[in-house]
Order: structure tokens, then sequence, then C-alpha cells
């Protein structure tokens, strides 16, 4: 049975990276929301992120329906998003409750998440694209996580990964009860 593993968390506290890292590990695809929204930019010339912009609704669903695809021929699945809970639960909702599905959040203090987003977003233009607006301060406190009855992991990526990455792993291939 294909497993969907979630990872999710606030912006700047890993996702990617770690989504990434397990997809390889696992030898699954890694979906990854803001990469999808970063190649749909792509393609309309001068488009700047705003809030309530056509393309958050638009990657959406594309996100959803690549997932779709993949869990229906039976494809195990790692989805990035920072999406916050209620997103997460519509997605998984229109996925029909993913099997095996699983959550990973991923948790990090506010200066080290603000300071790779800087980062990244000094570095990589395209990585703009997936924000609604430039350099937003970055706060913990309104984030809403997964509170639906699944399999969760919560995951330090301050420095390094705590549990390790091999726990990780074993939670994500772990049978479901």
């Amino acid at each position: 049975m294909p497993s969907l593993i979630v990872v999710t968390g606030p912006c700047g506290s890993g996702k990617t990276t770690l989504a990434h890292r397990l997809a390889r590990r696992i030898g699954c695809p890694a979906i990854c929301r803001d990469e999808i929204k970063e190649g749909m930019a792509f393609s309309l010339p001068g488009y700047r992120p705003a809030p309530g912009d056509t393309l958050n609704q638009q990657t959406f669903t594309v996100f959803r329906d690549v997932l779709r695809v993949l869990l229906d021929a039976g494809a195990t699945t790692v989805a990035e998003a920072a999406f916050q809970g209620p997103a997460w639960h519509r997605l998984l909702k229109e996925l029909g409750s993913a099997p095996n599905a699983r959550i990973i959040e991923c948790h990090v203090d506010p200066e080290t998440a603000h300071a790779r987003r800087s980062e990244r977003d000094a570095s990589n233009e395209v990585r703009q694209a997936s924000h609604s607006v430039p350099n937003p301060v970055f706060t913990v406190a309104d984030w809403r996580g997964i509170t639906l009855d699944l399999p969760a992991l919560r995951v330090d990526t301050t420095d390094g990964y705590e549990p390790g990455l091999d726990e990780i792993i074993d939670f994500c291939k772990a049978e479901q009860a």
C-alpha cells in the first residue's frame, strides 16, 4: 500500500530539504508545493506574488492533482508544503484520506527560520515566487499544525534533525495499526 508522507511546518523550518532527503532515502518522489508554484510563475513574465493572487489556488489544485495521480498509481509520495492545518485537512479530504498517511511537522526557532528564509530569498529570485509577501517577518505564534488522527512526528531542524534521519525514515516506513 502506498504511503503519503506529509512534511509540513512554518516557512524556514527545513521542510523542503527534509522532504527531498526522505524521498531519496525511501526511493519515492517528493512533491513540493513551492516548487510547483515557482515553475508556474516562471512561465508568467513579470509575475510578482501578492496576497490572494490566483496562482496560489492554481498551485493548490495542481499539487492535489499530482498527489492524486501518484497515489492512485500506487506510488509512495512525500508531499511538502507550508500549509496551515485547515488547508492540509481540506487537501487530505480531497485525496480521500490518503492511504497510510503520516505527518512530519518541522520546527525551528524563529530566528533560525527567518535567517534561512532571508538567505534563500536573497540567493534565489525564483524562490520569491512562493511567498505571497516578499520577506515577511517570520512568526511561529500563528502556526496551526495538522490535527487529524494520523501518526505524527515532530522534528526539530535547528541543527540537523532531532530525532535523527534514520528514526524519521523508520517512522515513514512503519505499518499503520
